[in-house]
């Protein structure tokens, strides 16, 4: 990509701009859960053969799944880049209070996914409006079930249809970093997210006689508390892991002490060798802490997506792409996140690197993190996401042949 061709690129993308906010706004409406993304996939195939018809051009589009789908892109030889965006929303009640709020009760856009397609769409169509600018192929890759383990990325990688790529690149609206800024950041990005269930049982008994019992309630709790020692002093303080109780569940009668409690919650690391460390050092606490009250205990680990790990040489250059086209845009390093997200499975089929596009603004009421029932945007950041996600596709294809 050279100076003389972003220019004519950013007048493209500024007419693409208004059919984003709309694409957005349309696909907030139509939230649905991980692996029933049907009517968003509808939508999804609906504007893109529309697509092809305003720009005249060919677009292939493949079905791997019965939701989601991915559409090509081809002019002329060279590399190949890949363009992800999640598909999926949270069983989440809307409490935004917008007049474009998600019509099914129960169900809400709470992560941004629906700009990510829209962003997404509307760079599909900046590339085919600019096919005399590069050479290659664009895949436009629109992916469900980022939401729920073991995700949509998994399938797609199975079933080929990374196959081939040369980059793959996504960006992830960011509503606690502002609007007008890009977050880019080699290396570990996203964590490793892993879940747990740890069921501790005692015996029962009448709630007026403890004595007679081997209270999985309180025990229960010292497991909790043991718990916070495991990162806290048996693991290296300079690596990065949370450790999170997130629940206690059973009994049922106010005078019955219940045989049995479950407690579930997650482990997130950077380090994919800290996962089966984390394991152990879990399982060891509660055992122990179990059985030095008479109970017994047993473990499950529900294992999450592995770590996001940015591309250094790739980070490098969109780095140096978004200062040349994207100047009026703050490009900063970005934390790592604790969150975790399939896109790991998109960078082990080529070098890949997800960036966050800043989509905070307290003035607008856009504050809130992602997965809260009042999360929202800046819609000034689909803009932000298109320009930057157009640039880097461009920078990564081949000049015109």
């Amino acid at each position: 990509m050279t100076l003389a061709v972003w220019p004519k690129m950013e007048r493209l993308l500024k007419e693409i701009a208004p059919k984003v906010r709309t694409y957005r706004r349309e696909l907030h409406r139509i939230p649905e859960e991980s692996f029933q993304e049907f009517r968003t996939t509808e939508y999804l195939l609906k504007t893109l053969d529309a697509l092809s018809a305003a720009t005249g051009e060919k677009l292939t589009v493949h079905r791997p799944a019965p939701t989601g789908l991915v559409a090509v892109f081809s002019k002329d030889r060279g590399p190949t880049v890949g363009l992800r965006a999640d598909i999926d929303a949270l069983p989440q009640r809307e409490e935004t209070g917008c007049d474009f709020a998600s019509v099914r009760d129960g169900f809400m856009h709470a992560c941004g996914h629906d700009g990510h397609m829209a962003i997404l769409l509307g760079a599909a169509e900046a590339l085919m409006s600019a096919r005399d600018y590069w050479s290659g192929e664009a895949r436009f890759i629109f992916q469900r079930a980022e939401e729920l383990h073991p995700g949509g990325a998994r399938e797609l990688a199975a079933g080929g249809w990374l196959d081939g790529l040369d980059f793959v690149l996504a960006t992830h609206l960011w509503s606690t970093l502002p609007v007008g800024t890009i977050g880019l950041t080699a290396g570990p990005f996203m964590a490793a997210p892993d879940n747990f269930i740890l069921t501790v049982r005692g015996q029962g008994g009448h709630a007026a006689m403890p004595d007679k019992t081997v209270d999985p309630v309180v025990i229960g709790a010292h497991v909790i508390l043991a718990l916070q020692t495991v990162v806290a002093r048996q693991i290296d303080p300079l690596q990065s892991a949370v450790l999170s109780v997130t629940g206690m569940t059973g009994g049922g009668a106010h005078n019955i002490i219940p045989d049995e409690v479950a407690l579930k919650g997650t482990v997130r690391v950077f380090s994919e060798e800290l996962r089966p460390l984390l394991r152990e050092k879990i399982a060891a606490a509660a055992g122990g802490v179990c059985a030095a009250f008479g109970a017994k205990c047993t473990t499950e680990f529900i294992e999450g997506y592995d770590v996001v790990t940015n591309d250094a040489d790739l980070t490098d250059k969109l780095r140096a792409v978004f200062a040349e086209a994207l100047p009026d845009v703050d490009v900063r390093p970005a934390a790592p996140l604790m969150c975790g997200e399939d896109f790991t499975d998109d960078q082990r089929s080529a070098p890949g690197v997800i960036f966050l596009t800043g989509a905070g603004n307290p003035a607008l009421g856009a504050v809130y993190p992602q997965h809260h029932a009042k999360f929202q945007i800046d819609e000034g950041s689909l803009t932000v996401g298109l320009r930057a996600l157009s640039a880097g596709a461009l920078a990564l294809l081949a000049p015109p042949a």
